[in-house]
Order: C-alpha cells, then sequence, then structure tokens
C-alpha cells in the first residue's frame, strides 16, 4: 500500500519543517508542501505531530538460539517497532555463540521469517576463530561488523589472548566493534571487595566495574585498532575518563575510531542502585552522576557518536534471585543476577522526554538515533527521510503522555526498569520499509523487515 502523510513537523538533517511525505512501494517518493497524487494512497493526517527517520539501534541482544526463554527475534523486534526503532544489530553471545559463517546466516534466516524490523547481526570472535572471522570479509555490504568481548562475557566469547587481538585488528575489513573492560582490574576489585564486605551489593557493580577497567581496555583498543588502521566503533561509553580518547575535530564520516553512549548511562546513575538494585545491573556498569553529566556532554558535542540500547532482556528470577536485601525493590543475591537491562522498546520515548525538558534539541535526538548510525555503518539508503530511500518512518505525538506499566511492556521478560515512568511523547504509527507496521497499539504483522545492506 502507498500512503500519503499530511502536514506532519518533518525531522530531517538539522531542520524541523511542516510538509508532506508520499511513501510509494516501500520507499519515500516525495517531501514537500501541499502534495497531490494520482495513484492510490491511503492518506495519514499528522498535524500537530512529528515524522523522524526510524530509530537505528546499533546494539541489541534478541538472545536466539539458545536463550529463547529470555526473549526472541520476533518478540523483541516487536518490542522496538512500538517504540520507533525500524532497524537493530543483534549481538553474537546466544547459544551457540555466532563464531561460524553458517551461524551467522541461521540468524539472519530467523531474522527474514520473524522480524518486524530491518535487521543485521554481527560475527562473534572467540579465541580460535579467526578463519571464520576473516571469510566475513567478503560479506561486508551484508554483514554490519565483528564484535569482540574484550571483558567478561558469557561461554568463550571473552578475547583477552593479545595474538588473537592483533589478527583480528589486522585482518578484519568490516567495522570492529568492541565491549571493552579490562577482566583483570574487574577480577582484582571483585576479590578485595569480597574479601573486604563478604556479602556484595548491586551498589558494589560500579566500583568492581570501575573507571579504570573501562579505560585501560578502551585504551587498548584504539592502540590495535591505531596500529592497523582498523575500524573501530567502542561500544557503551560509561565514564568521563574515556571521553578522552575521542574526538570531535573530524567529521564522523572521516573518523576511523566511533564511540556509542547507551540510554542507560544517560539517564540512571549509581544513586539508583538503592531503589532499583539488581534490576540495572548491567556490563558496563551504570556509575557515579559525575559520568552521567560527562556523557551527556560528550555525546552533545559529538565526541560520543551515536545513541543505542544495549537491550539485554534477562527473566525477573534471573535479574533478582529472591533474598533479602538492604537495596529493596530489584534486590536479590548480588554476584548471580544477571547483567543487563531490557531497554529497546523505549528509548525514543525517553530521549523525546529529554527534548521535552529543554537537554537536548529533537534535531540532536535524531542525529544520533538515526542519521549518524547510518553514516557510521555506512548503511544503505535508511536513517534520513530523504527521496529515493526507504521508508522508515516514525510519528510522535508529542503531547499524548503515557505510562510505562507491565500491562503494555511487549519483551518477552515482561519488566522494565523504566516501569512506572511517564512519557510526554507517544510513538504512533512505525513504517518500516514502507510498511505501516505499528499504529497506535495495532500491529500488522503480514510483512517482515528487510536486512540491512552496506556501502562498503
Amino acid at each position: 500500500m502507498n500512503y500519503l502523510i499530511k502536514e506532519g513537523n518533518i525531522v530531517n538533517e538539522g531542520k524541523t519543517i511542516q510538509a508532506d511525505v508520499l511513501i510509494k512501494n516501500g520507499r519515500i517518493e516525495k517531501v514537500g508542501a501541499a502534495i497531490s497524487v494520482k495513484h492510490a494512497a491511503k492518506e495519514i493526517h499528522a498535524a500537530g505531530q512529528y515524522i523522524l527517520p526510524g530509530a537505528i539501534d546499533d546494539q541489541v541482544h534478541f538472545r536466539e538460539p539458545g536463550l529463547t526463554h529470555k526473549a526472541t527475534i520476533y518478540t523483541e523486534a516487536k518490542a522496538a517497532v512500538a517504540g520507533g526503532v525500524t532497524s537493530f544489530m543483534e549481538m553474537p553471545n546466544t547459544i551457540p555463540p555466532v563464531f561460524t559463517q553458517q551461524l551467522l546466516e541461521d540468524k539472519y534466516t530467523i531474522a527474514k521469517n520473524t522480524s518486524l524490523a530491518n535487521y543485521s547481526f554481527y560475527m562473534g570472535t572467540s579465541n580460535d576463530n579467526i578463519e571464520e572471522i576473516l571469510r566475513t570479509n567478503e560479506k561486508k555490504q551484508d554483514v554490519c561488523g565483528v564484535k569482540i568481548f574484550m571483558g567478561s562475557s558469557t561461554g568463550n566469547l571473552l578475547v583477552d589472548n593479545p595474538l588473537m587481538l592483533d589478527k583480528v585488528f589486522r585482518g578484519t575489513e568490516l567495522l570492529i566493534a568492541t565491549h571493552c573492560e579490562d577482566e583483570a582490574i574487574i577480577k582484582a576489585n571483585f576479590e578485595r571487595l569480597k574479601k573486604e564486605k563478604g556479602v556484595l551489593q548491586p551498589s558494589d557493580h560500579p566500583i568492581i566495574r570501575n573507571e579504570e577497567a573501562c579505560f585501560e581496555s578502551s585504551f587498548k583498543a584504539i592502540q590495535f585498532a591505531k596500529k592497523y588502521g582498523s575500524r573501530l566503533h567502542i561500544l557503551h561509553i560509561s565514564t568521563e575518563k574515556e571521553l578522552q580518547l575521542f574526538t570531535n575535530l573530524i567529521p564522523l564520516e572521516d573518523k576511523r575510531i566511533t564511540a556509542e553512549v547507551c540510554v542507560h548511562h544517560l539517564h540512571f546513575t549509581s544513586d539508583d542502585y538503592e531503589r532499583l538494585g539488581n534490576k540495572i545491573k548491567c556490563n558496563p556498569a551504570i556509575k557515579a552522576p559525575h559520568n552521567k553529566a560527562a556523557l551527556w556532554k560528550g555525546m552533545l558535542d559529538d565526541r560520543l557518536d551515536v545513541i543505542a540500547t544495549d537491550h539485554a532482556p534477562h527473566t525477573m528470577e534471573e535479574k533478582s534471585i529472591i533474598l533479602p536485601t538492604p537495596g529493596g525493590v530489584g534486590g536479590g543475591l548480588y554476584e548471580k543476577a544477571h547483567a543487563g537491562l531490557p531497554l529497546v522498546q523505549h528509548p525514543v520515548s525517553l530521549m523525546l522526554s529529554y527534548v521535552q525538558q529543554g537537554k537536548i534539541t529533537i534535531e540532536k535526538v535524531v542525529e544520533k538515533m538515526s542519521h549518524a548510525v547510518a553514516k557510521c555503518f555506512k548503511i544503505n539508503e535508511r536513517g534520513y527521510l530523504r527521496e529515493g530511500y526507504y521508508a522508515d518512518i516514525v510519528m510522535a505525538d508529542l503531547n499524548n503522555p503515557w505510562t510505562v506499566t507491565k500491562e503494555n511492556i511487549l519483551y518477552k521478560c515482561g519488566w522494565s526498569p523504566l516501569e512506572g515512568t511517564t512519557f510526554p511523547a507517544t510513538i504512533t504509527r512505525t513504517f518500516v520499509s514502507g510498511n505501516l507496521v505499528y499504529e497506535n497499539g495495532v500491529f500488522d504483522e503480514s510483512n517482515k523487515g528487510m536486512r540491512l545492506r552496506f556501502d562498503r
């Protein structure tokens, strides 16, 4: 079906204008004032609403295959679309982990059949799969990147062999995305605190996974990247100290080293452990308030290039082993609680709430969640409201508040650290590749998302 969106406030490439958008055959046919059409098109009146390019989340964990009691590609992509995220890039720490080309393509097949959002998947690295990693070079137009866990993870995804790291950075032609935390520092901090306190609490998490652990690992990754001229993208920057490693003195399209910040590091601080406990336990940790303030500054001045979620769902049983703790809500045994937050349904609403607070402009939100991600990964024909591009479009009513409750959470895990939060803006419609997939709480699942392609 073709669509004509009438008189919306179109936010695109640093400007907001009132205009119409014509969607034809899955693409944006025309953007302009008072568009008239000769062919059949369903009209959608958007007066007062904002028309945004769909958000592109460059870091999610959708848990399929092997961990589908937490989430599936179907359930989490559906939640993403409801929240205005039209494309995602998913991580390799599934069971089995994505260490071969066949396992990588298996995930693409699942997404082709089930995902309402557009999709791409990272190739995983271990200490012994270099041949499979280098085969990904042949697919650099079809795969978003290669992921390295330079800090503890599930299974054998931790890559701590310097020789292996050297081979990956030397030989990989794709973007290399890294989780940077120094395992030796983390281990030493844990053992020291455990000896001192005996029983650890969620509030100890940012002390164990501290600023030094993040900085040293990020610095190491950058050294490898500079040695070989690799295309490096460091995920979920969480500390003020790391900001000195990045620059805003050159255009994004010319950067070889880029950085991501996640919504939870822009929203929560270590003060929130008392209220939320293990619900906000994640890696890297949510840290002291001065880090949050610095991350906002670094994001606004373009040292941090994109905003993502690191959506990582766990069941409530996995997050809060039922034991009494001083933390109250969301407590549980800290050491056994899984690390990660479910967030992919809510990042656009969260950032639009900061627009309403005057902390960021809506144009900057679109830049960091859509334009810059497309530019950073060189995604073909997405991320902008441009004529000829795929129609990945989100409509938002900035004056229609709603509250996050268990009843409207779409994650398979069924909970969110944002429960009880009232957002001032509602996502009313989401188009994925020209298909109206979500409209005022109702889904049309007759069309699935598309595989992202990259201009490399």
